[in-house]
């Protein structure tokens, strides 16, 4: 694998979702929420990790909203000494601005262990349909992942699931995509 031809997709794929209207954007993260909440594999999860969007990313706060039964967890990125997410409990009133804009958990609010997850729902600029992630470049949900057992869930809005995400011994695939359509398996070519 080339580094162009993940900074070339990058470019491409953050030109497309940055196209994307804000009524677009809101339209998409509902359907792609309301199809997270009617699949059976979410309803069963009790611990959930999810993000807080930025920028167009799909905001999954129309599902943290109206699935308060579940106990969900939000990462806070740490830069130094190497990339990495720490994760906090969600709570909507103790958030703040991280240095690149995002919202992200109060470094003061208690620590939950990735061995306590059930579900990851990851952002991405990207995915394809075997499940590989095209992020920003930082590698934080790369150097997490390994070390979750639980499912992981790409969720993307449709127009970017792309044919083909260079991949690398680093890389880390999706179980399961989540778009407009719905939840479906990766797969494994």
């Amino acid at each position: 694998m080339r580094v162009g031809d993940k900074t070339l997709l990058r470019a491409q794929c953050r030109a497309l979702r940055e196209g994307m209207t804000v009524e677009m954007v809101a339209s998409a993260s509902e359907c792609i929420c309301a199809r997270l909440a009617e699949w059976p594999a979410f309803q069963k999860a009790q611990t959930v990790m999810a993000y807080m969007a930025f920028g167009n990313e799909v905001s999954l706060l129309p599902l943290i909203h109206q699935s308060c039964d579940k106990r969900w967890v939000i990462p806070r990125t740490i830069a130094k000494p190497e990339p990495r997410l720490i994760l906090h409990r969600y709570d909507p009133g103790r958030l703040v601005r991280h240095r690149f804009g995002m919202l992200e958990p109060d470094a003061s609010l208690p620590e939950v262990e990735p061995g306590a997850l059930d579900m990851v729902l990851a952002p991405g600029l990207a995915f394809d349909r075997r499940g590989y992630r095209l992020g920003f470049g930082g590698g934080f949900y790369d150097r997490f992942l390994p070390h979750v057992a639980a499912l992981k869930i790409g969720v993307v809005f449709t127009a970017l699931i792309v044919e083909h995400v260079p991949d690398d011994r680093f890389d880390q695939r999706m179980d399961y995509l989540a778009s407009e359509p719905g939840v479906s398996a990766t797969t494994d070519h």
